[in-house]
């Protein structure tokens, strides 16, 4: 019993840990390393207790007290620490890009293919562009052209190709756009009229892909009409003159183009306001007016 009351109790890996064979207990790396404890490799999870006594007998004889557990690392005793985690920021880094590049492409087909179902696409259409424009302020042009790739995919797999086409022209272009202007701290007004441009060469194409599928030119009836209404408009002005073709294809571009950069401007405005309730406004290069506004 004596010596039970005298057995150290600073020692705290057993003697059995030791003496498992009597080879190993007279091998040289053993008695090199025997009381080196740093040398022994243990697994991530396993823990082991600090190797000095605690301050004063009391403390260790108090019923609350435990010693801290300091944790091991597996590849030689090395303590981990958050150090860590900052020799391999860029394998987060690239993780946490892809997994929001993955976030937004889902939230933005499923919101475009929700709305087409219920038929309210006209209410929440200035919202589909939203999530490729975050993600490329906050990732890059690339990440913002993969989040407008996996959208695309993703209405091509819910509705096919012509939801996919349709996403691509009206919404994916200009929100990549939008997010590359911005991601490069261009004016707004380069940034309005590009992306104008952007939205009526995408509406364009949507009519021209429309027209293919309806088998029905639907740019000729389109300019039909404008002809029609112009005609009638200056005969009710006492003119008896018919306005050329060329007229009439200057007023349906310059119309269109109207649409475009007033429905781009309401999109910069919404989405300036929308980022920087979200805490990027440093990374927007706002006019004056609309910062103060903010």
């Amino acid at each position: 019993m004596s010596l039970l009351c005298n057995f150290p109790t600073s020692f705290h890996f057993p003697k059995v840990f030791f003496s498992a064979s009597r080879a190993f207990r007279k091998s040289n790396s053993f008695h090199s390393h025997k009381n080196d404890f740093s040398s022994l490799s243990f697994p991530h999870f396993f823990y082991k207790r600090k190797l000095q006594n605690p301050n004063s007998a009391a403390e260790r004889e108090a019923p609350g007290h435990k010693e801290p557990l300091i944790p091991v690392h597996g590849d030689g005793g090395a303590l981990m620490e958050f150090e860590d985690v900052e020799e391999e920021r860029e394998v987060f880094q690239s993780t946490l890009r892809l997994v929001e590049c993955a976030m937004f492409a889902a939230v933005a087909g499923l919101a475009y293919f929700l709305s087409n179902s219920l038929a309210i696409e006209n209410y929440f259409g200035c919202f589909f562009s939203l999530p490729i424009v975050i993600s490329s302020m906050r990732w890059g042009v690339a990440a913002g052209r993969k989040t407008m790739v996996a959208t695309a995919m993703l209405l091509l797999t819910l509705s096919g190709p012509v939801k996919a086409l349709t996403y691509l022209l009206m919404h994916g272009l200009v929100g990549l756009a939008m997010g590359s202007l911005w991601r490069l701290g261009v004016n707004w007004l380069l940034s309005i009229i590009f992306c104008s441009l952007v939205r009526a060469m995408g509406a364009i194409g949507y009519v021209l892909i429309s027209s293919f599928l309806l088998r029905e030119n639907i740019l000729a009836l389109i300019t039909i009409n404008i002809h029609a209404s112009l005609t009638y408009m200056l005969a009710a002005l006492g003119m008896n003159s018919i306005p050329s073709m060329d007229a009439v294809y200057t007023i349906f571009g310059t119309l269109l183009l109207l649409n475009c950069g007033f429905f781009v401007f309401l999109l910069h405005v919404l989405y300036a306001v929308f980022l920087s309730r979200l805490g990027m406004k440093v990374s927007l290069s706002l006019p004056r007016w609309l910062e103060k506004a903010i």
